[in-house]
């Protein structure tokens, strides 16, 4: 069985959920029809955790606010958005919840 950060020199057809577990941009359909039986697979090893986020810029919800609405009106692109409030849930803001417009991660 391959794992992280080994190198699998017999590649058994078996071993297709393990890769697809490790590699989540992969579909097992992929790997079988990459890999081969027989030959050598090295597997990176995961990156590590980033670390936590600290919030500089706060930000009150008014009424009738949404998370799209807070990011353009701020110029923040949406994506950034939600990763700076990683935790919110944009289909129930209420009126003064705090959201991040600018986080930079702890030290």
């Amino acid at each position: 069985m391959a794992s992280r950060g080994t190198t699998a020199l017999v590649f058994e057809r078996t071993d297709t959920d393990c890769v697809v577990s490790i590699n989540r941009e992969l579909t097992e359909k992929r790997v079988t029809s990459t890999y081969l039986s027989g030959i050598a697979v090295t597997l990176a090893d995961a990156a590590p955790p980033a670390s936590p986020l600290i919030c500089k810029i706060a930000y009150g919800i008014k009424e009738r606010e949404t998370c799209f609405a807070v990011a353009q009106t701020t110029g923040l692109p949406l994506k950034k958005f939600l990763r700076f409030n990683p935790n919110i849930n944009c289909n129930n803001l209420f009126i003064g919840q705090w959201v991040c417009l600018n986080a930079v991660h702890a030290a």
